[in-house]
């Protein structure tokens, strides 16, 4: 089963100078942090970042959700399936989690930490982050996982969705702006929940008010 909430109209963005939010909110003029001698790879990362940025701080000012929600056969649930995923999770593996404090994967991890959760940074590119081990892999993650948090492009989803469904993860969770249907459907075929297209923080703090 899946559903789509709510979805908020984003409207075209323009990640340089300045980042289109959508009618109603305007522009938003932002320093882009790129510097010459930043790599093409490392642009794309750093605009993804600002992009989810953004869209997080978007989504919190609008209090609306634009997630798409795939629920597998037989999952016992009640009409909030957000707030039974986060009552019932204790640690959430994020998968992209950079030791910046500018970027936006830090920053909502943080927050998750602050709330309670147990945090385990998935990113071959970091040692530590948050005062945690950071692993390469999903698969080296020693304990258990509850939820999957996705801070990666949607075309690196499916190996993302293969490695959550390896170690037995309960939830897929695909940041705002990232939505990728192969993965949500193997996810999901395989018994997870899945959301796209979703900041898990504001989502959080939505049901704290």
């Amino acid at each position: 089963m899946s559903f789509r909430t709510g979805r908020c109209n984003f409207g075209k963005w323009k990640l340089e100078n300045r980042i289109w939010l959508g009618k109603g909110v305007g522009w938003i003029w932002r320093d882009s942090g790129f510097n010459t001698e930043d790599s093409e790879k490392e642009h794309r990362v750093h605009r993804e970042e600002h992009r989810q940025e953004c869209l997080c701080h978007l989504s919190d000012l609008n209090h609306r959700s634009g997630m798409n929600l795939h629920i597998p056969e037989n999952y016992n649930t009640n009409h909030d399936v957000v707030a039974q995923i986060l009552r019932g999770a204790k640690t959430i593996a994020v998968v992209g989690l950079s030791s910046n404090p500018m970027r936006a994967s830090h920053e909502v991890a943080e927050y998750l930490k602050n709330a309670g959760y147990r945090i385990i940074p998935v990113n071959p590119n970091e040692t530590e982050v948050l005062g945690e081990k950071a692993y390469a892999r999903l698969e080296d993650v020693p304990e258990p996982v509850d939820i999957v948090d996705v801070f990666r492009r949607a075309e690196d989803v499916p190996a993302v969705a293969e490695s959550a469904i390896k170690i037995k993860a309960k939830v897929l969770w695909m940041q705002l702006g990232i939505e990728n249907a192969e993965a949500a459907e193997k996810a999901r075929a395989a018994g997870l929940v899945v959301v796209e297209d979703s900041c898990l923080m504001v989502e959080h703090k939505r049901r704290r008010s």
